[in-house]
């Protein structure tokens, strides 16, 4: 079989770890073949790849972002677009499968795709850990990592001048990597998508801390929204997929508690350093076993299936299970986490 495999959407820490344990699994265990689409779907549509073996992989597993490249592209989208271009692609290069790693964009398009015939195999990735039916996705461990630094450096200038710092972390619909850095680096609030609050009750809780003599943290993800806000702010546009470029939230929040407490407030955005530089152990050993599950999959024709973490074993889920609604913080995980606030 010879089996293509994309990075597609955000990059993350661990993509390279996923390509290397399909192509070792495939050429040790079923001789397989590989070529890397590159960047992503836009690789798929326009019929450009490399060939991919044991030695091109070598050491990948520690290495930061994707040899392959990634893109936010829609494959349903442009002149070469669309199931019977791609299939007609596949035909003439002699590529028998897709494996296509990548979030809920990706995947949804890759579900879309195998819906209409095209054999495709998928990988979970996102750090946001947003994707149903699995535990875990990698990237999201590496993201916690970086976030929990950033919140625990700022903490110390915010002690300095007696400020209040708002520290941003992704997070589009789900929360998860502000609940666990934020419970982590012991932020005194943490906001996130699923529990839409007042700036009452945040300024509370700077004040509460202020009282005591400390200087508040606060993390908030990027899709949090006031529940006077009908959506997430956004004012960057729209990406390929039509859904808004989030960020920027942290610069409104903090001057709304400067102006309703008096207390000097600073923001910042840990930004595109989640997403960058090696990944965590947890992650290369999780994106290692992921790649090695694809391939398995893609072997025994598990068309529209996704593999995913369930508790310690590696199982395959529908792509439609994993993509009908991102996998929130549930209100019992943020009550536990608010507990500490303030």
């Amino acid at each position: 079989m010879k089996i293509g495999i994309l990075t597609s959407g955000g990059d993350c820490p661990g993509l390279n770890a996923v390509i290397r344990g399909a192509v070792l699994k495939g050429d040790r265990v079923f001789g397989s073949q590989f070529v890397g689409f590159r960047f992503g779907w836009r690789g798929v549509v326009e019929g450009d790849f490399v060939h991919l073996d044991r030695h091109s992989v070598r050491g990948l597993s520690k290495q930061g972002g994707t040899i392959l490249g990634s893109s936010r592209t829609n494959p349903f989208d442009g002149e070469y677009g669309g199931p019977d271009n791609i299939r007609a692609m596949l035909k003439r290069n002699s590529i028998d499968a897709i494996i296509a790693v990548g979030g809920e964009g990706t995947l949804t398009a890759a579900g879309r795709l195998s819906e209409s015939g095209i054999p495709v195999v998928g990988v979970p990735k996102t750090i946001d850990n947003d994707l149903a039916a699995t535990d875990y996705s990698f990237g999201f461990d590496t993201a916690v990592e970086i976030a929990t630094e950033a919140i625990d450096r700022v903490r110390t200038t915010a002690e300095s001048h007696e400020r209040c710092i708002v520290v941003e972390v992704m997070g589009r619909h789900a929360g998860w990597i502000a609940l666990h850095a934020g419970m982590a680096a012991g932020a005194h609030a943490i906001l996130i998508p699923e529990q839409p609050l007042t700036i009452e009750t945040v300024c509370d809780w700077v004040i509460n801390v202020r009282d005591r003599g400390r200087a508040p943290v606060i993390v908030v993800a990027e899709g949090f929204r006031f529940e006077s806000m009908d959506q997430a702010y956004s004012d960057k546009g729209l990406d390929a997929f039509n859904r808004p470029r989030l960020g920027g939230i942290a610069d409104r929040l903090a001057p709304l508690i400067e102006e309703k407490t008096g207390i000097e407030s600073r923001s910042t955005a840990v930004g595109f350093a989640q997403r960058g530089g090696v990944p965590s152990a947890y992650d290369r050993v999780l994106a290692t076993r992921l790649g090695m599950a694809a391939v398995d999959a893609a072997e025994a024709s598990r068309w529209g299936s996704m593999v995913a973490l369930k508790g310690t074993d590696i199982v395959t889920v529908s792509i439609a299970e994993a993509t009908h609604a991102p996998k929130q913080v549930p209100p019992e995980r943020y009550h536990e986490a608010s507990l500490l606030f303030g």
